[in-house]
């Protein structure tokens, strides 16, 4: 197993000890997570492939986010991506289950997704003797990231001073202590990486993979519809109408009119919502006749069977006919 997929992270509990893969159903663990514990449980799985390490972010049981890693670096996924990366008859990997802090789970992603800030020029962050008087001096506000061969390691600075420690490495001593271990590797300095970012926003939460799979069900039928309707044309005033929006809305690139093959959005349910509802207006104008057939009808019978997962992620409230 390579280094980029051997890494530990650090934990509050584990739930699920480091395990071969091909003893555990990922969906079924995550089904577990959702439904069956009584505190749904924030916290990270990670998945140790042969050449990619996969690690979704949960919050309160949902999965939130989803990022890979592999030699070449770390970035984000979307989550229906990231688990159909796993086989379903793994014979190779592993898997553990962690529950951990919020504030842990926007730094992992903050620096499995976001590229570091640079240090000055000449800096040392190895040397401890270096990088703390330098934090300290310029009031540094924001996260390390501390990798001591497997073992990564989060600080979360304010003015320059260590707010929170989330460390992997040994659970005893002092957190001064624990810190000073990590960089006191028998002179060995090569063996950690040392980067920083400025203050981790919250854990970004993606659009459900259901709810991504509902869009793409509505406005296929939609297109579908109103070629059933005798609008030959509008396979191509969709595809028209997603061209035209998705420099503004790039969700949209993961939907397609045209029969070629989609990739899974990276979006929240905001902008994901924004992105359709602004699609089927731009559609609805173009290709409905409202004196031969009613939009706020058309929509309502496209909508009904889902209307209430619509509802509550505020598509009807960014169009402008009224679906009762």
């Amino acid at each position: 197993m390579s280094h980029a997929t051997g890494l530990h992270f650090p934990f509050s509990r584990v739930l699920l000890p480091r395990t071969r893969l091909a003893y555990v159903h990922l969906r079924n663990l995550l089904t577990d997570a959702k439904r069956d514990r009584a505190a749904r449980i924030s916290g990270y799985v990670a998945i140790s492939l042969p050449d990619e390490l996969v690690i979704l972010y949960l919050l309160r049981g949902e999965v939130a986010n989803a990022t890979v890693r592999d030699a070449k670096g770390s970035h984000a996924i979307a989550i229906a991506s990231a688990i159909d990366k796993v086989p379903l008859e793994p014979e190779y990997g592993e898997i553990y289950f962690n529950e951990a802090d919020v504030e842990q789970l926007a730094s992992m992603f903050a620096a499995e997704a976001t590229p570091p800030e640079p240090w000055p020029e000449g800096m040392t962050p190895q040397d401890p003797a270096a990088l703390f008087p330098y934090l300290l001096s310029t009031t540094f506000d924001g996260m390390l990231e501390i990798i001591a061969n497997e073992f990564v390691n989060y600080l979360v600075f304010k003015n320059g001073g260590v707010k929170r420690a989330f460390l992997s490495a040994s659970h005893h001593g002092t957190v001064v202590d624990r810190v000073a271990k990590l960089f006191a590797r028998e002179g060995r300095v090569g063996e950690l990486q040392v980067s920083r970012w400025a203050v981790p926003k919250p854990l970004p939460v993606q659009a459900p993979p259901a709810l991504v799979q509902a869009y793409r069900d509505l406005t296929g039928t939609l297109v579908q519809r109103l070629v059933d309707q005798g609008r030959e044309s509008a396979p191509a005033i969709a595809e028209h109408a997603r061209q035209n929006l998705i420099a503004a809305h790039p969700a949209l690139d993961g939907f397609s009119y045209s029969g070629r093959p989609t990739k899974e959005p990276l979006a929240d349910t905001a902008g994901l919502t924004t992105a359709v509802a602004a699609w089927i207006r731009d559609v609805m104008f173009a290709a409905v006749d409202p004196v031969a057939l009613s939009p706020e009808e058309f929509l309502r019978e496209l909508t009904w069977d889902r209307r209430h997962m619509f509802q509550s992620a505020g598509l009807f409230d960014q169009i402008p006919w009224k679906v009762m």
